[in-house]
């Protein structure tokens, strides 16, 4: 079985270990004292405080899980020495106009597991991406968006 190595920046792979470390130091630490708390109250069949704390510390124990595992799969990229401008690729900041609005944007393209759209971090396999991935500064692009195709001006790239 071949593994995969996904793309990741060097940001997003701090952020991640930061998350996975204050789940492992504080989360899961305070959760087994609500679950030996809960517990110490008796009947565990209808003792609300217990099923809600096994709740979350199933869902910790699984965002660990998932944190390690792409950490350990993850190919970190460190950005800033790319410097592929004027073209995208992975890695890149993008400031884009709305051809129609003028409206600007910036994302940049990063890795599925640290992609926040409210961030700006746009998921390197997002349809969006693909679309800029290859193009140049000064380029337009038309993206077929859910509401209909949109325009886009590559008004700057580069990488930090």
């Amino acid at each position: 079985m071949s593994t995969k190595r996904t793309p990741m920046t060097r940001q997003g792979a701090e952020r991640l270990r930061a998350e996975l470390e204050r789940l492992k130091s504080s989360e899961r630490p305070r959760i087994i004292a609500a679950i030996a708390e809960a517990r110490a109250h008796g009947d565990l069949k209808e003792n609300a405080e217990y099923h809600a704390a096994r709740e979350l510390q199933g869902f910790i124990e699984g965002r660990i899980n998932e944190l390690e595992a792409a950490l350990s799969f993850a190919e970190i990229i460190d950005v800033a020495r790319l410097n592929a401008a004027p073209r995208i690729v992975f890695g890149a900041i993008i400031e884009l106009e709305d051809a129609d609005s003028g409206e600007r944007v910036t994302y940049q393209i990063v890795g599925d597991l640290e992609a926040d759209i409210k961030a700006g971090l746009l998921s390197v396999s997002s349809p969006f991406a693909r679309s800029l991935i290859g193009r140049n500064e000064g380029d337009s692009v038309d993206f077929n968006a859910p509401s209909g195709i949109r325009c886009y001006d590559i008004i700057g790239v580069r990488y930090v």
